[in-house]
């Protein structure tokens, strides 16, 4: 089941942060509870990337993406992402995620997300999101212009500008 009482604290916490700039990245505490674990007593990886949620929306109230999502009657989805996990994160572990948007193309924005216990890094995520309306994909230019940000288009990571090509190279649909 989704997390809507943890959502809805999050959201709380997030609305009294106070804003963020648009590349700020917004910082949150959360716990591993015994309904997160997976059948080896360790966070479930799908639970993981439910969790990353709890980071990204406080992020999208914080810098006034939200706002302008809801006003203008848009949605927002993820378009793609890729996760690297390399510890462990146990039952009643605390972890702190770090959520930032790191840029944008003419599509999508990316966001990046990480998660730490005891100073070590836990997972990594690189998510591509997309903001729909009814005629489809908007660009991030006007939803920039949305927003009221006059910033140049931040140069995306060598790491990041790889791994859009290298996914653009995937057959879609897939084979069967």
């Amino acid at each position: 089941m989704y997390p809507f009482v943890r959502m809805l604290k999050e959201m709380w916490k997030g609305r009294r942060a106070g804003p963020l700039p648009l590349l700020g990245t917004h910082v949150s505490h959360h716990v591993c509870w015994p309904w997160d674990l997976d059948l080896w007593v360790e966070l479930n990886n799908g639970r993981t990337l439910t969790l990353y949620d709890l980071g990204r929306i406080p992020l999208a109230m914080r810098t006034g993406l939200s706002g302008v999502i809801r006003a203008k009657g848009w949605g927002i989805t993820v378009a793609g992402n890729t996760t690297r996990y390399r510890r462990r994160v146990r039952m009643f572990d605390r972890v702190e995620m770090h959520s930032r948007c790191i840029g944008w193309d003419n599509r999508f924005m990316y966001m990046e997300q990480s998660m730490w216990k005891a100073g070590e890094c836990t997972s990594h995520m690189l998510l591509r999101s997309a903001m729909t309306s009814k005629a489809g994909i908007v660009p991030p230019s006007e939803i920039l212009a949305a927003m009221g940000e006059k910033m140049e288009d931040p140069p995306l990571p060598r790491w990041v500008q790889a791994w859009i090509a290298a996914d653009a190279e995937r057959t879609w649909p897939p084979e069967r």
